[in-house]
């Protein structure tokens, strides 16, 4: 069977992991299928050897225009794919073969700004039809398939669900002469709470800035987290005007930091220099950062709604992300009660190790059998 992949996202962050992963293990495991990767060659070269049945075709076609849907279709037929496997939720027109989606969450279909109207309806429309017309879609957690469900109606038979896992970058520890150097480039000389993320609407950091504020006042006077910041990593402050009167409304522009996008070596250092590492979204697909933190030894607050109570189990704090007081509680639980910390890092770990690459690259060959059968 010869299978191709859209691997046009491999440098993004979330999708980015889900595809180097993908590829990464296929490459190491299946010499039976041929592969056809579609995207930036140079970039994928850079990833891993692949062996003689993977073929790389450079292909950096912005997504979904017309032009872009005409041009895969060629492509698929100049090299007789027979199963082509979209790794990220858009739309489908004129694929000549089976295809498969992967589908990591539709927060832009319940987020978005200017997601009505007749463009927002069209949109919907055409990617209903290309979940339909999928041969298997693969959701990266119950609730997924939950939401595929209920906003598009796919039937329940049509989705499997096979899980996320970290980068094994995230299960590096950094020494400790490493880490206290990469905190005094960024002059970070506080104990800090720690968000990694992007800061779109369903991220929820206007009311984590809230919820900072309030434990702020609880703990002015405390010997240890009397100076406590909070370190949000991700998106710049000047992109997010919410995110910015949050900031000024609560008068934390000293405590609270922007550090924007950093490379992974020194994310791990925050992950692990952190208090708390604190991820109140109030939706996710899967969520991979508070894995990533558990991976690192450092204890998560997380939502108790959408992905996050079937990913983080019993090793997280949960809180309503809708109700701030709630999210100070249960970070200053965290902070204040050693044990549960030291319990949080233990479980933490264990959870972690609940999913892997290995058994989700195999369950995801499975499913191309299934689908070219």
């Amino acid at each position: 069977m010869k299978i191709a992949i859209d691997i046009r996202r491999i440098q993004d962050f979330g999708i980015g992991t889900y595809i180097r992963n993908l590829v990464k293990t296929l490459a190491f495991r299946d010499r039976e299928n041929s592969y056809l990767l579609l995207g930036n060659e140079r970039t994928a070269l850079a990833l891993c050897e692949f062996p003689d049945n993977f073929v790389i075709r450079d292909w950096d076609a912005p997504s979904d225009s017309w032009r872009t849907h005409l041009r895969l279709h060629q492509i698929l037929q100049d090299h007789a794919v027979d199963l082509l496997h979209i790794p990220y939720l858009r739309t489908a027109s004129l694929v000549p073969c089976r295809y498969l989606i992967t589908v990591h969450d539709i927060a832009d279909f319940l987020y978005a700004s200017g997601k009505g109207g007749v463009r927002g309806n069209l949109r919907w429309r055409m990617t209903r039809r290309a979940l339909l017309r999928a041969r298997h879609i693969l959701a990266v957690s119950l609730a997924t398939k939950r939401d595929l469900e209920n906003l598009f109606q796919v039937p329940s038979g049509q989705i499997t669900v096979v899980e996320n896992a970290i980068d094994e970058r995230f299960t590096q520890i950094t020494p400790l002469e490493e880490r206290r150097l990469v905190l005094e480039r960024y002059q970070v000389n506080d104990p800090f709470l720690l968000y990694v993320g992007s800061a779109k609407p369903q991220k929820n950091l206007p009311r984590l800035v809230e919820a900072f504020a309030v434990l702020k006042g609880e703990l002015r006077e405390h010997p240890d987290y009397g100076r406590l910041r909070l370190l949000i990593i991700g998106d710049e402050l000047s992109e997010h005007s919410d995110l910015r009167r949050a900031v000024i409304r609560t008068r934390m522009q000293n405590e609270v930091r922007f550090l924007g996008f950093v490379p992974v070596e020194t994310l791990r250092v925050f992950y692990q220099s952190a208090e708390v590492f604190v991820f109140p979204s109030l939706h996710e697909g899967f969520g991979l950062p508070p894995l990533e933190a558990m991976a690192q030894g450092t204890p998560v607050v997380t939502s108790n709604v959408s992905s996050m109570p079937e990913v983080v189990g019993e090793a997280a704090v949960l809180v309503h992300p809708e109700n701030v007081f709630d999210i100070a509680r249960g970070i200053s639980q965290v902070l204040l009660d050693h044990d549960l910390r030291q319990k949080l890092r233990e479980k933490g770990r264990l959870q972690m190790e609940r999913f892997s690459w290995e058994r989700s690259v195999s369950r995801v060959l499975d499913i191309y059998a299934e689908a070219a059968a």
